[in-house]
């Protein structure tokens, strides 16, 4: 089963032998910031450079650790908007199949 994105922050914390007050100094956050990054209990993700110096700190993927965090990484952006611009009129209906976690998963296992 894939790690969250605090999982995969404790992981790499307690890896490379850090205290949460250290690795939180560090990036430049509270420590009881980095406690719910870690519990995966903060109301909203990280911004972009804190999750660029986590990554750089825990020497991990820093598109990986975005992805996970529920942001979107900006060259993404930029395709997702052209495709918005695209394919506009069928959007909603994208956007409601989404919603259909099953539909989801199948769409993303096939090959």
């Amino acid at each position: 089963m894939r790690q969250t994105f605090g999982q995969h922050i404790k992981t790499g914390r307690v890896k490379k032998g850090y205290s949460q007050r250290t690795l939180a100094e560090l990036v430049g956050v509270d420590h009881s910031y980095l406690s719910k990054i870690e519990n995966d209990s903060s109301e909203y993700p990280p911004k972009p450079i804190v999750i660029r110096r986590l990554a750089r700190y825990l020497k991990l993927d820093a598109i990986e650790l975005t992805y996970l965090s529920g942001r979107i990484p900006p060259a993404d952006a930029k395709i997702i908007q052209a495709l918005a611009k695209q394919y506009k009129k069928k959007l909603p209906v994208l956007l409601r199949a989404l919603k259909n976690k099953k539909l989801v998963e199948q769409i993303l296992d096939e090959k």
